[in-house]
């Protein structure tokens, strides 16, 4: 994915969690919908993309989506801020699970480093780096945009006045 889609969950779920649309909610949970993705410096050290520490391997699973859940309980101590944590950083890997391209996700890690995707992959892969640049990378962030316009509109939705 071109991360658009991982930042509109990021949003959608900042906004479930606070009641409203909130701005350091919002860059927090989309944060958190992003960090999977710190993975690609995998390539920088030789590991090969199909490794379990490799892109889409261990940092896409659920265990790192429980994993990420525990941070947020010991820097929150707030149920409700660990369950959207988990969530969100789960996003991640369902999400690229829906794309066209790539070796699959890692879901089941340290179980399985079977690569997973669903049956249904409507979302184009985006091409890593400066590929973005390209005409397929204008393709991907346009796909994205209409495929989650709905999580935009309601994690960007503005907070209703109360009447007085």
């Amino acid at each position: 994915m071109a991360s658009l889609g991982h930042i509109a969950m990021g949003f959608a779920v900042a906004r479930a969690h606070e009641g409203r649309f909130n701005w350091k909610a919002a860059v927090a949970f989309s944060t958190f919908s992003l960090v999977p993705d710190l993975d690609v410096v995998a390539f920088k050290f030789g590991i090969p993309y199909g490794a379990p520490f490799g892109h889409r391997g261990a940092t896409h699973s659920i265990a790192f989506a429980l994993l990420m859940g525990v941070a947020g309980w010991v820097v929150t101590r707030n149920w409700k801020s660990t369950l959207a944590v988990t969530v969100v950083v789960l996003t991640h890997p369902l999400l690229d699970m829906l794309t066209d391209g790539g070796l699959g996700v890692a879901l089941f890690w340290p179980l399985s480093n079977t690569r997973h995707f669903f049956p249904w992959s409507p979302l184009p892969v985006a091409p890593i780096g400066g590929g973005m640049l390209s005409k397929r990378g204008l393709y991907v962030l346009v796909v994205e945009s209409v495929s989650f316009l709905p999580f935009w509109i309601y994690g960007l939705w503005p907070q209703r006045k109360p009447k007085p």
